[in-house]
């Protein structure tokens, strides 16, 4: 489903700082809320859908972009969760973007060394798979 900015960081309660082009928000669980972008998503093993990139590559005003930064250290210091908010292509007709969120995945920072940031998400029940098959047989 295509959402606004404002509409897509509300599932998850947050609040976007600008309503156009804001990249982070805290929730109001104290999740880390994440704009991404499709282009750079990996998968480098089952189960896992790896977010890679750079902030310097982020074309975003320089103060969502001091926000992000501000987030990714609280994330990688508290351990926080990370939810998706994924910039839909393509654009709308008058040049709007459009967004989707991926509430069945729950992200987790693995490297942040305030440029270069890797997010990995999976399902939060993944680990627990292969146990429960086991017991069903």
């Amino acid at each position: 489903m295509n959402l606004s900015l404002t509409t897509a960081f509300d599932r998850f309660g947050a609040k976007p700082s600008n309503r156009f082009s804001s990249l982070s928000a805290i929730a109001s669980d104290g999740a880390l809320v994440l704009t991404c972008s499709s282009t750079n998503f990996k998968h480098p093993a089952q189960g896992v859908l790896r977010y890679e990139t750079r902030l310097s590559s982020e074309t975003a005003s320089s103060r969502d972009n001091q926000l992000l930064v501000e987030h990714l250290s609280l994330a990688r210091d508290g351990e926080l969760p990370i939810r998706m908010v994924v910039i839909a292509a393509p654009t709308t007709k008058n040049g709007g973007r459009t967004f989707h969120v991926r509430p069945d995945l729950l992200g987790k920072l693995v490297k942040f060394d305030g440029e270069h940031f890797i997010v990995d998400f999976m399902r939060p029940d993944a680990g627990n798979e292969p146990a429960r098959r086991r017991r069903s047989k």
